[in-house]
Protein backbone atom coordinates (compact mmCIF):
# COMPACT_ATOMS: atom_id res chain seq x y z
CA UNK A 1 0.00 0.00 0.00
CA UNK A 2 1.43 3.75 -1.06
CA UNK A 3 1.71 6.15 1.94
CA UNK A 4 -0.98 8.43 0.49
CA UNK A 5 -3.76 5.78 0.92
CA UNK A 6 -2.31 4.40 3.61
CA UNK A 7 -2.74 8.04 5.41
CA UNK A 8 -5.82 8.48 3.24
CA UNK A 9 -7.15 5.11 5.57
CA UNK A 10 -6.01 6.23 8.69
CA UNK A 11 -8.71 9.53 8.20
CA UNK A 12 -11.43 7.38 7.60
CA UNK A 13 -10.56 6.07 10.54
CA UNK A 14 -9.79 8.64 12.66
CA UNK A 15 -13.39 10.23 11.63
CA UNK A 16 -15.16 8.57 13.58
CA UNK A 17 -13.70 9.77 16.57
CA UNK A 18 -15.69 12.41 17.05
CA UNK A 19 -14.90 13.04 20.89
CA UNK A 20 -11.49 13.41 19.90
CA UNK A 21 -11.85 16.21 17.21
CA UNK A 22 -14.04 18.15 19.60
CA UNK A 23 -11.35 18.13 22.62
CA UNK A 24 -9.41 19.41 19.66
CA UNK A 25 -11.59 22.06 19.00
CA UNK A 26 -11.65 22.92 22.61
CA UNK A 27 -8.22 23.94 22.51
CA UNK A 28 -7.74 25.44 19.67
CA UNK A 29 -11.08 27.34 18.88
CA UNK A 30 -11.04 30.05 21.17
CA UNK A 31 -7.20 30.50 19.87
CA UNK A 32 -8.93 31.23 15.47
CA UNK A 33 -9.90 34.22 14.04
CA UNK A 34 -12.51 34.93 11.35
CA UNK A 35 -10.42 34.01 8.73
CA UNK A 36 -8.70 30.43 8.90
CA UNK A 37 -6.18 28.54 7.10
CA UNK A 38 -6.25 24.87 7.90
CA UNK A 39 -2.85 23.49 7.02
CA UNK A 40 -2.57 19.81 6.49
CA UNK A 41 -6.42 19.68 6.43
CA UNK A 42 -6.42 15.56 5.16
CA UNK A 43 -10.28 14.83 4.24
CA UNK A 44 -11.60 17.35 6.80
CA UNK A 45 -12.10 15.78 9.88
CA UNK A 46 -11.26 19.06 12.02
CA UNK A 47 -12.06 21.36 8.72
CA UNK A 48 -15.84 20.50 9.42
CA UNK A 49 -15.41 22.03 12.77
CA UNK A 50 -14.40 25.86 11.57
CA UNK A 51 -17.11 25.86 8.54
CA UNK A 52 -19.04 28.85 10.78
CA UNK A 53 -16.00 30.97 10.17
CA UNK A 54 -16.12 33.86 7.64
CA UNK A 55 -13.30 32.06 5.38
CA UNK A 56 -11.51 28.55 5.94
CA UNK A 57 -8.47 27.91 3.77
CA UNK A 58 -8.32 24.22 3.41
CA UNK A 59 -4.40 23.18 2.40
CA UNK A 60 -3.45 19.69 2.08
CA UNK A 61 -0.34 18.33 -0.32
CA UNK A 62 -2.24 15.13 -1.48
CA UNK A 63 -4.97 15.48 -3.88
CA UNK A 64 -6.99 12.67 -2.67
CA UNK A 65 -7.41 14.49 0.81
CA UNK A 66 -8.50 17.81 -0.72
CA UNK A 67 -11.35 15.40 -2.96
CA UNK A 68 -12.60 13.68 -0.70
CA UNK A 69 -13.13 16.89 1.64
CA UNK A 70 -14.99 18.31 -1.46
CA UNK A 71 -17.16 15.26 -1.37
CA UNK A 72 -17.89 15.64 2.23
CA UNK A 73 -18.80 19.49 2.07
CA UNK A 74 -19.76 20.52 -1.51
CA UNK A 75 -20.89 23.97 -1.94
CA UNK A 76 -19.72 25.95 0.94
CA UNK A 77 -19.18 29.25 -0.23
CA UNK A 78 -16.64 30.10 3.05
CA UNK A 79 -14.63 26.81 1.98
CA UNK A 80 -11.71 27.06 -0.68
CA UNK A 81 -10.19 23.45 -0.95
CA UNK A 82 -6.45 24.03 -2.26
CA UNK A 83 -3.98 21.49 -2.87
CA UNK A 84 -0.49 23.20 -2.02
CA UNK A 85 2.75 22.20 -0.10
CA UNK A 86 3.10 24.29 3.22
CA UNK A 87 6.87 24.20 2.47
CA UNK A 88 6.86 25.43 -0.57
CA UNK A 89 7.17 29.37 -1.25
CA UNK A 90 3.60 28.93 -3.02
CA UNK A 91 2.16 28.55 0.22
CA UNK A 92 3.17 32.55 1.01
CA UNK A 93 0.42 33.04 -1.65
CA UNK A 94 -2.37 32.44 0.59
CA UNK A 95 -1.32 36.16 2.76
CA UNK A 96 -3.59 37.43 -0.26
CA UNK A 97 -6.80 35.92 0.75
CA UNK A 98 -5.72 37.71 4.48
CA UNK A 99 -5.57 35.18 7.01
CA UNK A 100 -5.94 35.77 10.45
CA UNK A 101 -4.64 32.47 12.37
CA UNK A 102 -3.69 29.11 10.98
CA UNK A 103 -4.41 25.98 12.65
CA UNK A 104 -1.97 23.05 11.72
CA UNK A 105 -2.85 19.53 13.68
CA UNK A 106 -0.45 16.78 13.67
CA UNK A 107 1.38 18.00 10.42
CA UNK A 108 4.51 19.66 11.21
CA UNK A 109 6.04 15.84 11.73
CA UNK A 110 5.08 15.17 8.08
CA UNK A 111 6.94 17.58 6.49
CA UNK A 112 11.02 17.32 6.32
CA UNK A 113 11.72 21.29 6.55
CA UNK A 114 9.51 22.63 9.23
CA UNK A 115 11.34 25.42 9.90
CA UNK A 116 11.17 26.20 6.47
CA UNK A 117 6.70 25.26 7.22
CA UNK A 118 6.22 27.26 9.71
CA UNK A 119 8.15 30.47 8.26
CA UNK A 120 5.73 30.36 5.53
CA UNK A 121 2.68 30.03 7.55
CA UNK A 122 4.09 32.98 9.80
CA UNK A 123 4.36 34.54 6.90
CA UNK A 124 0.91 35.17 5.53
CA UNK A 125 -0.57 36.37 8.77
CA UNK A 126 -0.23 39.99 10.48
CA UNK A 127 1.16 41.25 13.27
CA UNK A 128 -0.69 39.34 16.60
CA UNK A 129 -1.98 36.35 14.19
CA UNK A 130 -2.45 32.92 16.05
CA UNK A 131 -0.75 29.66 14.72
CA UNK A 132 -2.43 26.81 16.65
CA UNK A 133 -0.22 23.43 16.75
CA UNK A 134 -0.37 20.12 17.40
CA UNK A 135 2.21 17.37 17.02
CA UNK A 136 2.93 13.84 18.60
CA UNK A 137 5.76 14.29 21.90
CA UNK A 138 8.17 12.65 22.44
CA UNK A 139 10.92 10.16 19.73
CA UNK A 140 10.89 7.17 22.22
CA UNK A 141 7.41 7.06 21.33
CA UNK A 142 8.26 6.23 17.73
CA UNK A 143 6.94 3.37 15.98
CA UNK A 144 5.99 1.38 13.39
CA UNK A 145 2.74 3.66 12.81
CA UNK A 146 5.14 6.79 12.67
CA UNK A 147 6.65 5.34 9.84
CA UNK A 148 3.74 4.24 8.42
CA UNK A 149 2.12 7.85 8.22
CA UNK A 150 5.73 9.58 7.24
CA UNK A 151 6.55 11.23 10.24
CA UNK A 152 9.96 12.78 10.35
CA UNK A 153 10.25 13.13 14.04
CA UNK A 154 8.30 13.53 17.77
CA UNK A 155 8.59 16.81 19.43
CA UNK A 156 9.73 17.18 23.06
CA UNK A 157 8.80 20.80 24.29
CA UNK A 158 12.63 22.17 23.14
CA UNK A 159 12.34 20.79 20.59
CA UNK A 160 9.47 22.65 19.04
CA UNK A 161 10.27 25.62 20.77
CA UNK A 162 13.84 26.03 18.64
CA UNK A 163 11.74 25.71 15.84
CA UNK A 164 9.61 28.03 17.13
CA UNK A 165 12.45 30.87 17.03
CA UNK A 166 14.32 30.25 14.04
CA UNK A 167 11.07 31.64 12.33
CA UNK A 168 10.68 34.52 14.81
CA UNK A 169 7.37 33.42 16.46
CA UNK A 170 6.21 34.13 20.42
CA UNK A 171 4.99 31.43 22.28
CA UNK A 172 1.84 32.00 23.99
CA UNK A 173 0.44 28.59 25.60
CA UNK A 174 2.63 25.82 25.06
CA UNK A 175 1.71 21.79 27.34
CA UNK A 176 1.15 18.29 26.45
CA UNK A 177 -2.10 16.61 26.20
CA UNK A 178 -3.54 12.68 25.86
CA UNK A 179 -1.65 11.50 28.80
CA UNK A 180 -3.59 7.95 28.56
CA UNK A 181 -2.13 8.24 24.71
CA UNK A 182 1.46 8.57 25.78
CA UNK A 183 0.80 4.85 27.33
CA UNK A 184 -1.10 3.41 24.43
CA UNK A 185 0.64 4.98 21.96
CA UNK A 186 3.71 3.43 23.35
CA UNK A 187 2.49 -0.57 24.05
CA UNK A 188 1.46 -0.13 20.26
CA UNK A 189 5.43 1.18 19.08
CA UNK A 190 7.11 -1.31 21.49
CA UNK A 191 5.23 -4.11 22.87
CA UNK A 192 2.57 -4.73 20.15
CA UNK A 193 4.89 -3.68 17.21
CA UNK A 194 1.60 -2.51 15.08
CA UNK A 195 2.04 -0.16 12.25
CA UNK A 196 -1.66 1.33 12.86
CA UNK A 197 -4.47 1.66 15.26
CA UNK A 198 -6.93 -0.52 15.09
CA UNK A 199 -10.82 1.00 14.82
CA UNK A 200 -11.58 -1.07 18.34
CA UNK A 201 -9.20 0.84 19.96
CA UNK A 202 -9.95 4.65 18.05
CA UNK A 203 -13.58 3.02 19.30
CA UNK A 204 -12.74 2.59 23.32
CA UNK A 205 -10.11 5.24 23.25
CA UNK A 206 -12.69 7.70 21.85
CA UNK A 207 -15.77 6.87 23.87
CA UNK A 208 -14.04 5.59 26.86
CA UNK A 209 -10.49 7.35 27.23
CA UNK A 210 -11.46 10.70 25.74
CA UNK A 211 -14.33 12.20 27.80
CA UNK A 212 -12.28 11.56 31.83
CA UNK A 213 -9.05 12.34 29.86
CA UNK A 214 -10.36 15.73 28.63
CA UNK A 215 -11.87 16.59 31.77
CA UNK A 216 -9.33 16.01 33.76
CA UNK A 217 -7.02 18.08 31.97
CA UNK A 218 -8.69 21.04 31.83
CA UNK A 219 -8.05 21.50 35.06
CA UNK A 220 -4.14 20.56 35.17
CA UNK A 221 -1.91 20.18 32.27
CA UNK A 222 -0.11 17.07 32.60
CA UNK A 223 4.04 17.03 32.70
CA UNK A 224 4.11 14.48 29.41
CA UNK A 225 1.62 13.39 26.78
CA UNK A 226 1.27 11.45 23.38
CA UNK A 227 0.89 14.61 22.19
CA UNK A 228 2.26 18.69 21.89
CA UNK A 229 0.07 21.71 21.90
CA UNK A 230 0.85 25.26 20.95
CA UNK A 231 -0.94 28.41 20.50
CA UNK A 232 2.35 31.01 18.65
CA UNK A 233 1.76 34.67 18.09
CA UNK A 234 3.12 36.61 15.19
CA UNK A 235 5.36 40.09 16.36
Amino acid sequence: MDRATYILEDQERMAKARNYFAWQSRLAQEQLGRRVIDVGCGIGNFTGLLLDRELVIAVDIEPQCIERLEQHYPERDNLVPLVCDAASREFRDLAACQPDSCVCLNVLEHIENDVAALENIASVLPRGGHVVVLVPAFPALFGPTDENLGHYRRYRRPDLCKVVRAVGLRVKKMHYVNLAGFFGWWMNSHVFRRDASSEKQIEFFDRVVVPLASRLEGFVHPPFGQSLFAVLEKR
